[in-house]
């Protein structure tokens, strides 16, 4: 008899349970089995928030713990909205449904090397290249209609207000440093200001960081070749979507930014002081934001000594 999926009601309770594969690799077997498809030989990626297996060479199956349904629902709908839609690829969906209040998808695998393989051996004019390849993706994604993503919850303006009430407490259990907490508070009385609550909103992915898409060596080098993981996607404004590659990718490096900028559609003379701090609040109001932790610009808090030295660190002219 097939073992049962628990309840899981929590991250700390899933982590435990997830890291025993025999209790859940033959529930996922099971379900592929139930829509005819070959799992000879299955692979489990230990990486990643849901359970993922790879079935075969060519299909993908995620299992979503019943607390973050949300994440079935935004992947699912974003990959229904994007179909056909974009010049890179991203996975079609095969089959979709639910085991013990788990929902889950079978996706087909798209081929290339995740980026977080590739990125750190990566010379500078291909980063620059890769970067600039991000930015116009994001840009392309953002052109797409949201249709019926405008439906996932909490809508913008409300995500905002919510992430700037709990922004330092945060940041104060996060541990950073007290002398950028001393900004803070000027930083978020000013961001419902900076930030456009009522704007259009546009198809957010949230996460454009290297273990998200895939690379491809072509005769003069690597390129963005694919996107996947669109688990936390939402809508709401397009600048949003530059903070996980300028922090984990162009770094502080000029020639980076602007590459990242340029593909986006940001002109040099559009990067003025308000929209670095409005990144600068952005970053700090992500629903992952973790400065300490995800700004990839080494001993960056002995570099700058507030919150208005830091964007021009990690924005530089």
């Amino acid at each position: 008899m097939t073992t049962s999926l628990p309840p899981i009601t929590g991250y700390d309770t899933y982590r435990a349970w997830r890291s025993d594969i025999s209790r859940w690799l033959p529930v996922a077997l099971d379900i592929a089995h139930g829509h005819g498809l070959s799992c000879a030989a299955p692979h489990v990626f230990a990486t990643g928030t849901n359970l993922v297996v790879g079935l075969g060479d060519d299909l993908i199956l995620k299992l979503f713990p019943p607390f973050l349904a949300r994440q079935f629902v935004s992947e699912r709908g974003a990959l229904a909205e994007l179909r056909g839609r974009l010049g890179i690829p991203i996975p079609d969906v095969v089959a979709a449904g639910e085991r013990d209040g788990w929902p889950y998808l079978v996706i087909t695998r798209l081929s290339g090397v995740v980026g977080s393989e590739v990125w750190p051996s990566l010379g500078e004019a291909e980063k620059e290249r890769v970067l600039a390849e991000i930015g116009a993706v994001i840009a392309e994604v953002q052109r797409v209609p949201p249709g019926a993503l405008l439906a996932i919850e909490p809508r913008w303006d409300a995500y905002m207000r919510q992430q700037i009430a709990q922004c330092r407490a945060r940041h104060e259990r996060l541990g950073l440093p007290q002398k950028f907490l001393a900004g803070l508070d000027d930083l978020l009385r000013d961001a419902a200001a900076l930030i456009p609550m009522d704007a259009p909103p546009v198809i957010l992915v949230g996460e454009y960081i290297p273990e998200n898409f895939l690379l491809a060596r072509r005769g003069d080098g690597w390129h963005v070749a694919g996107l996947f993981d669109f688990g936390d996607v939402q809508t709401g404004w397009g600048e949003y979507d530059l903070l996980g590659p300028s922090a984990f990718m162009a770094a502080g490096h000029p020639r980076r930014v602007h590459s990242l900028f340029d593909g986006f559609g940001i002109s040099r003379n559009d990067v003025t002081f308000a929209l670095k701090r409005r990144l600068m609040a952005l970053m700090l109001l992500h629903r992952a934001s973790d400065p300490l932790r995800h700004i990839c610009i080494d001993r960056w808090p002995d570099k700058v000594d507030d919150l208005v030295q830091l964007q021009q660190l990690i924005w530089p002219d």
